[in-house]
């Protein structure tokens, strides 16, 4: 079931009415029921393996509270680690390395006869396997208690506005929530229903009208030259930004209309003015995931500098992994990890030049330097990210500066209705972030008068009815 699909409005309006009007205690009940019958909207099938990654990481967290020894809690956190990503591996990973020992084997005359495992990759599966496993782990450390009521663990794995692409959320964070009561609050439902909003804008009107330029330029690089392959690549930028933070904003709103409080997953990350700020802003949950789980338990920054560029690198190694089976994306993780090791090495000789020509830190003209930079980084990764296969890439970059002329950007077709639309798009998102540099934009309006307020949602709405593409596009993230 798609967020950005009319079946989704209707059961949601029925969730959660039913929600506010059954007594408190049945509330898990409905939610955890409503959350399967999501997950299993896709194919009945999953609905066994989140299951079974839930009983596993339920008993693995009580038999840890019950041990005595260190040792016997390694046991069990091991048990957890060994399954879910073992699960994670067979389904996502297992035919990608399969196939890259095929070539590494073949290319040296050696024969290979592994076959591939005929199976699809389940929605969401790298998401909810690494909220079950910060639970396990978590409980290892001693952070949380294990939970013994089933269901509530079960509707913390399972909850259906994060459940298919985050935000990933915390044990210590969201199970609590689950046994407080909330009331109806007009605040939080109409704070919740602006964010969704919001985030349909993005999705709808933003990222899949630019993925319609995007998609017919990247699968087809030996058909473009020039402004169309840069114009495509500034276009992905925004569309992969307005597809996930448009899914974070429909997720995070949702579960605040019942009053839950999910974590913010996304801070204007192409305002950042360096690379290590720009992970501070982007897909924060996962960042901080690989922070506190991985880098942090490596040595962080706490050992020799040798060591800790390597935490560095294989960290975002790793999290380039994490996104997708192919080797662009681990190229790409490798990047982000090489440019946040430049950024380390740098940081001081650029200090120093600013402050021997007497650019203070709050400078407006160092700011937008450090902007402009860190987005062209980013941007430059993303050719990667998008690119659908390796031998896609030299072509990508050889193409980008052919051919460089007006006239050959209009092959893309400039001057259509949908470019102007996506240009205004762009500019209101633009001017919307501006705003939320100053605090949060559905904040914004609640100081205008009754009028104003309802102009702007009767004009975002019109917008999003007039202007959304309707092609079913699923999520980008829901892919990883």
């Amino acid at each position: 079931m798609l967020f950005n699909s009319f079946q989704f409005i209707y059961f949601f309006i029925i969730i959660v009415t039913l929600y506010f009007m059954i007594p408190h205690k049945y509330r898990w009940i409905l939610l955890l029921v409503a959350s399967y019958y999501f997950y299993m909207c896709w194919k009945i099938e999953y609905i066994f393996l989140i299951l079974f990654s839930t009983f596993v990481d339920y008993f693995a967290g009580i038999h840890m509270e019950k041990s005595k020894t260190k040792r016997r809690k390694a046991m069990f956190l091991a048990f957890s680690l060994i399954t879910n990503l073992g699960l994670l591996f067979t389904f996502k990973y297992f035919n990608f390395f399969n196939d890259s020992f095929r070539m590494l084997f073949n290319h040296i005359n050696i024969a290979y006869h592994i076959p591939q495992l005929n199976v699809l990759l389940p929605v969401g599966i790298s998401f909810y396997t690494f909220q079950t496993l910060s639970y396990s782990i978590d409980v290892y450390r001693g952070v949380k208690k294990a939970e013994h009521h089933l269901g509530i663990f079960a509707l913390y794995v399972a909850f259906f506005p994060q459940l298919v692409a985050g935000p990933i959320e915390r044990s210590t964070r969201l199970m609590p929530q689950f046994r407080k009561r909330f009331d109806f609050d007009y605040k939080k439902v109409t704070d919740g229903l602006k964010l969704m909003m919001w985030g349909f804008f993005k999705k709808l009107v933003i990222a899949d009208r630019l993925a319609i330029y995007v998609n017919q330029v990247y699968n087809n690089p030996h058909s473009y030259t020039g402004w169309p392959v840069i114009i495509a690549t500034y276009f992905f930028a925004f569309q992969i930004y307005c597809d996930f933070s448009g899914y974070s904003d429909i997720a995070i709103g949702a579960a605040q209309v019942m009053g839950f409080n999910l974590m913010e997953n996304f801070r204007r990350p192409y305002f950042a003015k360096t690379i290590p700020e720009f992970w501070r802003r982007w897909h924060i949950s996962l960042s901080t995931w690989f922070r506190d789980y991985l880098y942090i338990p490596l040595g962080g920054n706490r050992v020799k500098q040798a060591r800790f560029f390597f935490n560095v690198f294989i960290t975002f190694l790793i999290s380039g992994l994490w996104h997708g089976a192919n080797w662009t994306f681990v190229i790409w993780g490798a990047l982000h990890g090489f440019y946040m090791l430049i950024t380390m090495v740098l940081t001081k000789p650029i200090n120093k030049m600013y402050d021997a020509l007497k650019i203070p830190k709050r400078n407006f003209f160092r700011k937008l330097v450090g902007i402009f930079i860190t987005f062209h980084l980013t941007l430059l990764s993303w050719v990667f990210f998008r690119a659908n296969k390796i031998k896609d890439i030299p072509v990508l970059f050889g193409n980008m500066f052919k051919n460089l002329n007006i006239f050959n950007g209009l092959t893309l077709s400039l001057l259509r209705e949908g470019f102007i639309v996506a240009v205004i798009s762009l500019l209101v998102l633009l001017f919307v972030q501006l705003i939320q540099r100053r605090g949060k934009m559905r904040h914004f309006l609640d100081d205008k008068s009754l009028v104003f307020r309802w102009a702007m949602y009767i004009l975002i709405i019109s917008f999003i009815l007039l202007f959304a593409i309707d092609n079913g596009n699923q999520f980008i993230y829901f892919q990883f």
